[in-house]
């Protein structure tokens, strides 16, 4: 994947925002309630280009739903030939949240990294779960801590250093194990708008 800088397509956002190419599959909404598919071009906190089928009307609200990044709104704010541009409209927090999302998919994909410890780590306030190792056998565990890319868990259970196993519904890969724990990334990054104490995997 190229990490070209691209600019915004809202002339108000060229000095805030500085957009890189990323290609995420998603669905989007507009104001009458319709739902059609669509994919990324390029994105960054403040905006995005998706390629899509419907482009509705500049101005128009837009709201769209990625797997890696969650929900997100905004309105049109340009055409294009396959899609349009949209910004995005985000509290302060769920904009930094958002912006450290798109770095952890840009260097996972650039750089192969299996997970990313500089991620903000915090820990759930239902540490409580259960494993279901690769043999289909289940296990009691506690999250230790918990990121957007992975989590550290205490459990009676040991699983293989790559095996795929679920933790509560999430499926995750064993990157590491230690006494009494393992830590796993997430087959799937949680969305920016998941990610705090109260979350339940």
């Amino acid at each position: 994947m190229q990490l070209q800088a691209r600019v915004s397509a809202a002339p108000h956002e060229r000095r805030r925002h500085l957009r890189v190419r990323l290609s995420i599959l998603g669905r989007y909404m507009l104001s009458s309630r319709r739902e059609f598919p669509c994919q990324t071009v390029d994105i960054s906190g403040g905006g995005l280009t998706v390629t899509a089928p419907v482009k509705g009307e500049v101005g128009e609200k837009v709201v769209a739903y990625f797997d890696a990044l969650g929900r997100i709104e905004g309105n049109i704010v340009r055409h294009l030939d396959h899609g349009f541009a949209m910004t995005i409209s985000l509290p302060q927090v769920k904009r930094e949240k958002l912006v450290n999302q798109l770095t952890w998919l840009i260097n996972r994909e650039t750089l192969g990294l299996p997970e990313d410890r500089r991620h903000e780590r915090i820990v759930p306030r239902e540490a409580s779960t259960t494993i279901k190792l690769p043999d289909g056998a289940s296990a009691p565990a506690k999250i230790i801590d918990i990121s957007m890319s992975g989590a550290a868990v205490n459990c009676t259970k040991d699983a293989p250093l790559g095996g795929m196993v679920h933790i509560g519904r999430r499926r995750a890969r064993v990157v590491r194990v230690f006494d009494h724990g393992m830590a796993l990334e997430f087959a799937l990054p949680l969305s920016y708008d998941q990610f705090d104490e109260n979350i339940i995997l």
